[in-house]
């Protein structure tokens, strides 16, 4: 049984092995530090890491470190990163920690005040919009909103980023598609565009000069002080994502199994960003024009992601079309795993959850992963419908032998 039919299996709530992911999108990977270490455990080429993905410095899995893995399924990431620029022409760079990468052409940074700040586009003319702070691992945005006529908001500004999709894009697509589905494995697809108000994103760090609400506070507040705009935004960018989908699809064909939909977050480790009534009014009915164009008119199943205290959440995203929630942040207030898959087992898929990545698998000790794990295997795959991966990205710096030992538990619990 090989990836794809492992994870098809799984998808459609039907028992068997337990598939395995580890970096087929930006919520599911894996920080350049580990993945460095990870090549050294299993005796891999010597080589400098690729930075696939810049904002949270996660590193390319490459194919002989997938097979050491057992991976099954295989991402496909957008053409261009969170900072505008695209993957591609690589080159040498040395981060801060010492570890020397490779990082894409247009990657480019300057030192100040003992921080790494990294440019949109590659575009040294704007200002910088990430920020690594001395000692940090990964980028954080940095806020470069203008003043703002609160009086005469216009929906057009924070939609700069969304647009139709042209040919050289639809190629890119085509192709990467196509040589994934060659591997053998499920093909998880990052299209981009579907984002509703995805807070990393809303921040423009793509954009040389992001105009509208690009403050995360004040975002957060306009989704009650300018409801209306937040809305208006919602439902042209939706629309121009299915219009998007419409036109990936007839290049794509049946090369991709999901599709990433969103990453925005409802919660928190303790309660939610909002109201299930503020969810259904304001961001289920754009789900619904995506997943329900999606379901409609291909076979692809719909991957959301949500950190935090999720539970009350999960009912409306199965009845918005998601047929994936991740990352299952078990850790978070009742995020039980044998109630959640009580409640929804049946109707979601719960990809992720292996591992408590804020505490267990960085802190604890081999014998403390394998324990977690097999437990959590034991809960959420019972009938199908887990894909085996840790809560988030793992870490930088994570225990290399925790990392092995979580691999070896879901080796283990396969048989």
């Amino acid at each position: 049984m090989n990836g794809h039919e492992k994870t098809s299996r799984s998808l459609s709530h039907r028992s068997g092995p337990v598939p395995v992911d580890f970096g087929s999108n930006a919520v599911t990977g894996i920080h350049v530090t580990v993945v460095e270490a990870l090549r050294r455990h299993y005796g891999l080429e010597k080589r400098p890491v690729r930075v696939c993905e810049p904002y949270q410095m996660l590193g390319e899995i490459e194919e002989d470190l997938k097979q050491a893995i057992g991976i099954d399924v295989e991402g496909v990431y957008p053409e261009t990163t969170m900072f505008g620029f695209k993957t591609g022409d690589w080159k040498e760079w040395k981060a801060p920690w010492g570890q020397e990468l490779l990082v894409p052409g247009a990657f480019r940074t300057i030192e100040r005040d003992g921080a790494v700040l990294i440019f949109p586009e590659g575009d040294t003319r704007a200002d910088p919009s990430g920020r690594m702070p001395e000692g940090g691992y990964f980028f954080d945005t940095i806020i470069r909103q203008g003043p703002l006529d609160e009086d005469n908001l216009d929906p057009k500004d924070n939609l700069q980023e969304f647009g139709l999709i042209e040919k050289p894009t639809l190629e890119y697509f085509r192709t990467a598609c196509a040589a994934a589905r060659k591997t053998g494995r499920f093909v998880m697809a990052n299209f981009g565009g579907t984002g509703l108000g995805d807070i990393a994103l809303v921040t423009g760090p793509m954009l040389p000069h992001p105009r509208g609400i690009r403050d995360v506070a004040e975002w957060y507040m306009a989704t009650i002080a300018h409801e209306d705009y937040v809305r208006a935004i919602f439902d042209a960018q939706s629309r121009i994502a299915v219009e998007n989908l419409r036109r990936i699809k007839d290049v794509v064909a049946d090369d991709v199994d999901a599709v990433f939909v969103c990453g925005t977050d409802f919660g928190t480790q303790t309660s939610q960003f909002c109201s299930i009534a503020a969810f259904e009014s304001l961001w289920a009915p754009y789900y619904k024009r995506i997943n329900g164009w999606i379901h409609e008119n291909t076979p692809w199943k719909t991957f959301k992601h949500c950190c935090g205290a999720a539970e009350p959440f999960m009912k409306p995203f199965i009845e918005c079309g998601f047929d994936i929630i991740n990352p299952v942040q078990l850790s978070a207030a009742g995020m039980d795993a044998a109630d959640l898959k009580k409640k929804y087992g049946s109707r979601l898929t719960f990809w992720g959850g292996a591992v408590d990545t804020q505490k267990t698998l960085p802190f604890g000790s081999p014998a403390d992963v394998r324990r977690e794990a097999l437990e959590r295997c034991a809960i959420l795959s019972e009938g199908g419908g887990f894909v085996f991966n840790a809560i988030h990205n793992v870490q930088a710096k994570t225990p290399v032998n925790n990392i092995v030992a979580l691999v070896d538990a879901v080796r283990e619990f396969n048989g």
